[in-house]
């Protein structure tokens, strides 16, 4: 019989660019603040796309437009196996009265130099790796 508590979770993350800033978020994960991409898991019966538009609404109170796949990863921790689908979003509007998820502290609109430096950590490197590539020009366009 399969363990499947060791079958990968199929994650979303949301990068979304305004200018030269991107929209991200510090949450409290086990006690410590981090930052991240609006990101979070695919529900049952969930399409990839509706799942990075609900995750960033969800964490930004933002509504977004997926525009293409900047790419898929892996993270292996000793505990779990993530694998990662990062969507290039586009900003179209902000809800201000909006509650956030609970673990959500705050959103910020960050430049690269920014996030790399910023005093709270970012929660894997995959943050700055997403952004990355979507600075090479990495993407893949979304079929409708």
């Amino acid at each position: 019989m399969r363990d499947i508590s060791r079958l990968p979770r199929i994650t979303v993350a949301a990068v979304v660019p305004n200018g030269n800033r991107y929209l991200l978020v510090e949450e409290r994960i086990d006690q410590r603040l981090v930052l991240n991409q609006p990101a979070g898991h695919l529900d049952p019966n969930e399409s990839l796309i509706d799942a990075v538009i609900r995750e960033t609404r969800e964490e930004t109170a933002w509504a977004v437009r997926p525009v293409g796949l900047i790419g898929i990863y892996q993270l292996l921790l000793p505990q779990v196996h993530f694998v990662r689908m990062t969507f290039l979003c586009e900003a179209l509007e902000h809800d201000s009265k909006q509650a956030l998820d609970t673990e959500i502290v705050r959103t910020h609109w960050l430049t690269r130099e920014e996030i790399a430096s910023h005093v709270v950590p970012q929660r894997s490197a995959l943050v700055l790796r997403c952004i990355d590539d979507h600075l090479a020009g990495r993407l893949w366009p979304l079929e409708q």
